[in-house]
C-alpha cells in the first residue's frame, strides 16, 4: 500500500503524466520506495477506479495523446491520513542476511565472494545518496526543485530541504551499517578459515 501514497506524494506537487511521474518516482521516491513501472501504471489505474486521482487526457505533439493525473480532494485526505497515522513496520525479509546465516554450508571462498559483492551493492547505493545529498544542498534535485517552487511559505520550504537531508543521511547511514556488516564478514571467514586450519 505504500506505493500509493508515495504517487500522491508526487502528485500532491502538480499533474504530471505517467510517464513523468514514472520517471520523477525513479530521481526521488524511488530511492526509499523501489517499485518498476509494471507496478505504477497498475497502481495509477487502481487509485483513479478508487477516486484518489484523476486523469485528463492531453495532447502531446501533433498525433499523440497523453495522461496527466492529479489528485482529488480524496486522494489528498487519503495522503494526509496516512501521514497522520502510526506506521505498520513490515516483518524483515533480508536474503543477504538469511544467506549470511547459513554461510557453513558453502566454501571459505565462496563465503568471501558473498561479503565482497555486499561491499559493492552497498558502495554503489553509498555513492547515490551522497549524490543525492549533495542534490539536496545544491537545490539540484528536480522533485525537490518543484516542491519548493510549489510554495512560498520559507518556514515549509525550510522544513521541506531539512526532512528530505535527514531521510537520505538516514539512507546513508544503513549503507555504512552494511558495509561495515560486511566487512566484519570477511574478517570472520578469515578467522574461522585460520581455525580450521
Amino acid at each position: 500500500m505504500s506505493l500509493r501514497y508515495a504517487l500522491l506524494a508526487l502528485l500532491r506537487v502538480g499533474p504530471l503524466s505517467g510517464y513523468d511521474l514514472a520517471k520523477q518516482f525513479t530521481q526521488s521516491v524511488g530511492h526509499v520506495w523501489h517499485a518498476p513501472d509494471s507496478q505504477i501504471y497498475p497502481e495509477l489505474r487502481k487509485m483513479e477506479g478508487e477516486g484518489l486521482v484523476e486523469a485528463e487526457e492531453q495532447a502531446r505533439g501533433e498525433r499523440g495523446r497523453r495522461r496527466m493525473y492529479h489528485v482529488t480532494p480524496t486522494g489528498d485526505q487519503a495522503f494526509l491520513d496516512w501521514m497522520a497515522s502510526p506506521l505498520e513496520y513490515q516483518r524483515t525479509r533480508d536474503p543477504a542476511h538469511l544467506r549470511a546465516a547459513y554461510l557453513e554450508t558453502t566454501t571459505p571462498d565462496a563465503a568471501r565472494e558473498f561479503f565482497e559483492g555486499h561491499i559493492r551493492q552497498w558502495q554503489g547505493e553509498l555513492v547515490q545518496w551522497e549524490g543525492e545529498l549533495t542534490h539536496i544542498e545544491m537545490l539540484s534535485n528536480p522533485m525537490l526543485t518543484r516542491r519548493l517552487e510549489a510554495t512560498t511559505d520559507e518556514d515549509v520550504r525550510k522544513r521541506t530541504i531539512a526532512y528530505k537531508r535527514f531521510a537520505y543521511e538516514g539512507l546513508v547511514e544503513h549503507a555504512l551499517g552494511e558495509i561495515a556488516w560486511a566487512e566484519r564478514g570477511l574478517a570472520l571467514v578469515d578467522q574461522l578459515d585460520a581455525d580450521a586450519t
